[in-house]
């Protein structure tokens, strides 16, 4: 079974083409015109194990909310495209990242039921050009896209990118964890029999 998904989406603020593999090798091909998040999201693929081939346009000449906010979205609807019917996952995953004196945890569960909490303080507003409210914004479209619950807590940290490093290092493998198939799984982990 190969779990991927494809897909394109075109609007006047944006063009993104992106293609997402759960079960990869964490292998990242990304051109976007956001440096900051291009590197956040070769972290995500990189510690989750996944594929992931994305080419993004967009109107950074205003800001790089469009940009990354659609980047949000597109992922989020190929992770839930490619998990397909859910049999046999675990649903949960859990994982915390130290990146130097920072540490951040990341919880999931793939149960249809979008929701975010972030519990986390950015000593600054920007890194580089990259604003950092934009992380909310990211990891709040990831997860009504793909339709999961979310949890985000930083638990201490003075520098604003080890900080989002750490968040995007524990996203992959939270959701490495929560997509993987496990031998006792008799169709989708719930009692509804339905995720």
């Amino acid at each position: 079974m190969t779990r991927t998904a494809s897909l394109e989406r075109n609007t006047k603020e944006t063009q993104i083409q992106l293609a997402f593999t759960i079960d990869g090798e964490g292998a990242a091909k990304l051109e976007t015109p956001v440096p900051f998040m291009t590197h956040m999201l070769d972290l995500f693929t990189k510690h989750g194990q996944f594929n992931l081939d994305l080419q993004a346009n967009g109107d950074v000449d205003i800001d790089d909310h469009h940009t990354t906010e659609d980047i949000g979205i597109c992922l989020g609807q190929a992770l839930k495209d490619a998990l397909g019917d859910k049999v046999g996952i675990k649903r949960y995953g859990n994982a915390f990242v130290p990146m130097d004196e920072a540490l951040a945890q990341v919880v999931v569960d793939l149960s249809n039921r979008p929701h975010l909490e972030i519990r986390a303080e950015f000593p600054s507003q920007k890194v580089g050009t990259f604003d950092t409210e934009l992380v909310h914004e990211f990891l709040w479209k990831l997860a009504l896209e793909a339709r999961m619950n979310l949890h985000v807590i930083v638990h201490y940290g003075t520098n604003t990118h080890h900080i989002i490093e750490a968040i995007f290092k524990a996203l992959g493998r939270a959701l490495d964890e929560a997509t993987t198939i496990d031998p006792r799984v008799k169709g989708v982990p719930s009692t509804k029999g339905m995720l």
